[in-house]
């Protein structure tokens, strides 16, 4: 594949979690959390997207959520525990992403709010259509995702540069 071949970037929330007397990086998943992230998981693997790589924050409930999520693929991703997107910002997150190999064109960043939110929201600037519009009603809650395309290498990404082709949270 070529930089000129678009690019997919889908930014998941981890499942909800819960809040136990442990450190906020040690916070393990919600009973809730545990039974959406294969939902999460499900919907991600039937939206067709071949992952090449998933980026998960280090905290205890975005690896829990990926590992109960992956499990509904057809194929598992080489995965990297990055410690750099817990508690990132937006532009931390595009720092992170800006150093992805460039054989790598569909990814996956399992992370936190308001980073995983905020990144959606700068990537694709002013955008409208459905998925935009669903997203705005939303918000990004625990184990939603969004799906986001872009033309170029990962070093180009920056704000404004992708679009809103799908996003998708549970219902309550």
């Amino acid at each position: 594949m070529s930089v000129a071949e678009p690019r997919r970037i889908v930014l998941f929330r981890h499942a909800k979690a819960d809040w136990p007397d442990v450190a906020d990086h040690e916070r393990p998943l919600a009973e809730r959390g545990r039974t959406d992230a294969p939902v999460a998981g499900r919907k991600l693997a039937d939206s067709g997207i071949p992952f090449d790589l998933a980026l998960c924050s280090t905290a205890n409930r975005t690896r829990e959520t990926w590992k109960l999520a992956v499990h509904e693929f057809p194929q598992r991703p080489r995965t990297v525990y990055e410690e750099r997107i817990y508690e990132a910002t937006p532009g931390e997150l595009v720092a992170v992403l800006n150093e992805t190999p460039e054989e790598a064109h569909n990814v996956l960043m399992i992370g936190h709010n308001p980073g995983i939110h905020g990144l959606a929201e700068v990537l694709t600037g002013s955008a409208e259509g459905d998925a935009r519009e669903r997203m705005v009603r939303r918000g990004f809650p625990t184990a939603a995702f969004a799906v986001l395309t872009f033309t170029g290498s990962w070093k180009s990404l920056e704000p404004g540069a992708c679009t809103l082709t799908d996003y998708w949270a549970p219902t309550r």
